[in-house]
């Protein structure tokens, strides 16, 4: 009898061919989600030496603690060299012993005085120490803080000493005093604060204020993008003259990088030079050429009609698109029943182009939601924050202030807002259109 080849159902066949593409999904699009989450649930800021690790317990930096212990103790021994006064003497001897016998009790835990030794040949060879397990050492609680009070009052003990010193003794002395500082920024903080960072930012008014600013320039954008790319839309798909020469000159704007395009109508607004703010001025559209991006409603206004002249090529591109698939068979059978422009645009038009209008404003609104490199470099998010998408603001914790903790809860945020208005699209628009092919 013969061996029965192995085979796949249809099913599984379609899991194998689409598991490639949920790999890779997987692989770029969840797992930085998955790690923006992890870092949310930390107090995890790079501009704070002790916050600068995601910790779950006590640890230490054990390359910034051997670099600065090495520096402390070359700067004791040139200070006990110099000094001819009893006092400095004393009590730099007394700092000396205190800071060994800690340090000696540290290295007398497990395996760190091996750690440390080797942590110290590498720093001394001024390389940079990358195996994190060298690194980052974990260390007892209560040892740390006594370790870290002892430190922090020697070296408020040394600034004191140093204002009374006079000359280069009163300069050794202060950089013991900052040397001794820095070694105990590497004791590092247990960080770990769960949703702590989003129980700050939810009853924070600026977020809910971001989230405001881009909702209105969402639902504002979007709306007048949709009117005006469907009513070009309509227009260049009819036959005439010159087609092919206007399709391409509209979407010129749609081709021109964001930031560049917002950089031009940074310029174009300016209330000294701006040609934009000097028409408007004229027409009566703002009373003065400067209101455009020195006040809240004039930056805003800005910023939506920049955006609307940008996107609204976009927009006409896809509607474009359904507007080719709809057969000309049945307007000229409307035409023929006595249907006139506006009927046939209503019975027939619209109901055809559903699903492509529905494509368009899903990707408009995602797209607009997450809106940043416009308003960056246009408005910066001002004035007073007036113009500061969540995007925006989410950039500023981030990397402006070095939080990712923070920064990453907010980002979070913003996937959060995303994923529910995808949701809402798919609930209460999507639905319709698959349950009526579905009829079909």
């Amino acid at each position: 009898m013969s061996k029965r080849r192995f085979s796949l159902s249809e099913k599984q066949l379609g899991y194998a061919m689409v598991a490639p593409s949920l790999i890779l999904i997987a692989v770029i699009v969840l797992w930085p989600i998955m790690l923006s989450f992890w870092n949310s649930l930390f107090d995890y800021r790079l501009n704070d030496p002790s916050l600068s690790q995601r910790t779950l317990g006590s640890e230490i930096n054990m390359e910034r603690y051997a670099d600065n212990y090495d520096f402390v103790n070359k700067t004791i021994e040139e200070i006990l060299a110099e000094s001819s006064a009893e006092e400095v003497t004393n009590e730099v001897e007394t700092i000396q012993q205190g800071i060994n016998e800690r340090h000696n009790t540290f290295l007398s835990e497990g395996d760190h005085e091996e750690k440390f030794n080797e942590v110290l040949e590498t720093v001394r060879s001024h390389y940079a120490v990358k195996d994190q397990s060298l690194k980052y050492v974990s260390i007892d609680e209560s040892f740390k803080k006594d370790y870290s009070t002892y430190l922090t009052e020697q070296s408020e003990s040394l600034a004191s000493l140093s204002s009374e010193q006079e000359g280069a003794m009163a300069t050794r002395l202060s950089d013991l005093s900052g040397q001794i500082k820095l070694m105990d920024s590497s004791f590092m903080k247990e960080n770990f604060v769960g949703f702590g960072n989003y129980a700050q930012y939810l009853q924070e008014s600026r977020l809910w204020q971001s989230i405001g600013v881009t909702t209105l320039f969402t639902v504002v954008s979007v709306f007048f993008e949709l009117v005006l790319g469907l009513a070009i839309a309509l227009l260049i798909n009819r036959a005439f003259f010159g087609r092919g020469a206007v399709r391409a000159s509209v979407l010129v704007p749609w081709a021109i990088p964001t930031a560049v395009s917002a950089m031009i109508w940074k310029f174009l607004y300016d209330g000294q030079s701006g040609v934009v703010a000097h028409y408007f001025e004229q027409l009566g559209i703002i009373q003065d050429a400067g209101q455009l991006l020195t006040t809240s409603a004039g930056a805003i206004f800005s910023i939506i009609f920049t955006d609307v002249w940008k996107t609204t090529p976009y927009m006409a591109l896809l509607l474009l698109a359904g507007l080719q698939t709809i057969p000309h068979q049945l307007y000229e059978s409307a035409q023929v029943d006595g249907a006139n422009a506006w009927n046939r645009f209503y019975k027939i038009t619209l109901p055809m182009l559903r699903s492509t209008i529905l494509v368009a404003l899903l990707f408009r609104t995602l797209d607009a939601f997450r809106v940043f490199d416009l308003i960056y470099v246009l408005t910066g998010g001002g004035p007073a924050n007036a113009t500061e998408a969540v995007s925006v603001y989410a950039y500023k914790v981030l990397f402006a202030q070095q939080n990712f903790g923070a920064g990453s809860a907010l980002s979070v945020i913003v996937f959060i807002c995303v994923a529910i208005i995808s949701t809402l699209f798919i609930r209460f628009i999507g639905s319709d259109l698959m349950a009526g092919k579905q009829k079909g």
